[in-house]
């Protein structure tokens, strides 16, 4: 298991998992959202392919509409 934080929550990982993975986990896909791992930003096209791994530092900022 490996533990990442996510919005400064602990979150264990069974498994080896990606950004994508985990978006379908915690249920943000279909939203509009920015993702930065270890401060540093996360293009939307490299969620597939980007690993998290034990000590990772996620913060996940979704888009709200408003006027």
């Amino acid at each position: 298991m490996s533990l990442i934080i996510v919005n400064g929550q602990k979150w264990l990982a069974k498994q080896s998992v990606t950004l994508a993975e985990l978006l379908e986990e915690l249920r943000y896909t279909g939203k509009r959202i920015a993702i930065e791992r270890n401060g540093e930003i996360v293009p939307k096209s490299q969620y597939e392919q980007t690993y998290l791994t034990a000590g990772d530092r996620v913060e996940i900022i979704a888009a709200v509409g408003g006027g």
